[in-house]
């Protein structure tokens, strides 16, 4: 981030692979239920005296994650996933000798019988799947962690919302806002020069969701460009709930971008570089700031509100604020 002034205030008011799957931790077989949505009951594997014993051959040595198919095994019949094969250089980690290319169908087969819950099962997604189904809901699953969104490095932490929004606050010193509108300073005393992407992060609390707007400049072939974008915390469906403007401008004239939030779900470089928000040429940016050019100072202004549904005759009303 470069020591550029950065301003941003709130305002209370309207501003002016199918043969071979990838192996994975294994979850105990359970079944949950919904206690009045907050808590889960869980069903002991106890029930199924042969599950334990049939996780625990189904777990990689070497990794300890689970085997799915290509399962591969040593001539004493020793079991490993695909993935440590090459690791461990085609010897078999337990009793040393050659794995040749010999797979365990009969493991794969048993796997096949089994139904595991959802890993996110502790997060609050109630199904259960076949072993081999597990994976690919997994990878959609509603209940998963969200990525923290900060957009200034390649953060690994994930999390609910709520454990996001602290992890923001605290960890990455985000500003933080209440309110539906904002107004949103960037000044920049040399425009030319953008290395890879200069960026802020600013997160708006209204109708009881958290939104984060998104300010950048980038390199777009061989000039800087400037690009503002909101993106909602939460699911992609929520995500269609709300809307949001942007409105830049100058010199009697202005741009306005209008459209919907995309979820956190998706990456901040995938929205970015498909262009979804309020892009400013660099030109056009300059000729905003006014004076001699030389110094860029742009003022974002926008809102934010959520389409109600009229129960009489269907139609969207929007709600600007709560």
């Amino acid at each position: 981030m470069e020591s550029d002034s950065i301003d941003c205030m709130a305002s209370s008011d309207v501003i002016d692979d199918d043969d071979e799957i990838h192996h994975h931790q294994l979850s105990p077989l359970s079944k949950t239920h919904s206690n009045n949505g907050n808590s889960n009951s869980i069903v002991s594997s106890a029930a199924h005296p042969s599950t334990t014993s049939v996780h625990e051959l189904l777990e990689c040595p070497v990794c300890t994650n689970s085997m799915y198919p290509p399962i591969h095994q040593c001539h004493n019949g020793h079991t490993l996933c695909s993935t440590c094969k090459t690791r461990v250089h085609n010897r078999c980690p337990t009793c040393r000798q050659e794995l040749g290319d010999i797979r365990c169908l009969a493991l794969e087969k048993v796997a096949e019988s089994l139904e595991l819950p959802c890993k996110f099962m502790s997060l609050g997604c109630p199904e259960i799947f076949p072993y081999y189904s597990k994976l690919k809901h997994e990878a959609l699953c509603n209940f998963r962690p969200y990525n923290c969104p900060y957009a200034g490095s390649e953060c690994a932490v994930d999390g609910d919302i709520p454990f996001l929004v602290a992890h923001l606050r605290d960890d990455h010193k985000v500003d933080m806002h209440t309110g539906c509108t904002f107004n949103h300073r960037y000044v920049k005393s040399n425009p030319q020069e953008v290395e890879n992407a200069t960026w802020m992060l600013t997160v708006f609390h209204c109708f009881g969701q958290y939104f984060c707007l998104h300010f950048e400049a980038f390199q777009l072939g061989m000039a800087p460009v400037y690009m503002a974008f909101l993106r909602f915390m939460g699911d992609e469906i929520e995500a269609r709930s709300y809307s949001y403007s942007l409105e830049v401008g100058g010199n009697g004239r202005k741009l306005i971008w209008e459209g919907t939030p995309r979820s956190i779900r998706d990456g901040h470089r995938k929205v970015r570089d498909s262009h979804d928000g309020l892009i400013i040429q660099s030109n056009m940016a300059l000729f905003f700031s006014g004076g001699d050019r030389k110094e860029l100072k742009l003022r974002v202004t926008g809102r934010i509100w959520k389409e109600e549904q009229n129960p009489e005759d269907g139609a969207c009303i929007p709600n600007l604020c709560s």
